[in-house]
């Protein structure tokens, strides 16, 4: 008989990685699937649903990540206070020249589970809007973005 058993990953046994990517002209949601990949462990082998087997993501330049057609212009982020009149929209435009990093994290978690473990994910995401960043002493690995 043919004794051949799955291997799932515990949570302990993960071996965690740094990468850093340059978002330096890369488009946003092309970005942040690649982001959410890693996050998630998905490009490994022992990728296992339960369990956060993903690598923590540097994500660099995150003020010169661009969108396509018109969507530069025409795109809004909302959020709401709960109370009468409390909806607020910002356009991407402002949003990119406050608070880059907020588009790159808020593109990449809705790209995550909604969950625990989600969260958990999301929280080994660190963007930065310039070139540098002070995780130098994890020696992160540079890769390429695909496509």
């Amino acid at each position: 008989m043919n004794n051949k058993t799955t291997h799932y990953a515990k949570a302990g046994e993960v071996e965690r990685q740094w990468v850093l990517i340059d978002a330096d002209g890369a488009t946003l949601g092309r970005l942040a699937t690649q982001v959410a990949t890693i996050l998630r462990g998905k490009n490994k082998p022992q990728y296992t649903p339960n369990t956060d087997t993903g690598d923590f993501v540097v994500v660099i330049n995150a003020d010169k990540v661009q969108l396509t057609g018109l969507k530069a212009d025409k795109k809004q982020y909302w959020r709401y206070s709960g109370w009468l009149g409390g909806l607020k929209f910002e356009s991407f435009k402002d949003a990119m020249e406050k608070h880059p990093e907020r588009v790159v994290e808020h593109a990449v978690k809705g790209m995550l589970p909604k969950t625990t473990l989600g969260r958990q994910q999301f929280k080994k995401l660190k963007v930065y809007a310039g070139p540098e960043h002070p995780h130098a002493a994890q020696n992160p690995v540079k890769i390429e973005l695909e496509g």
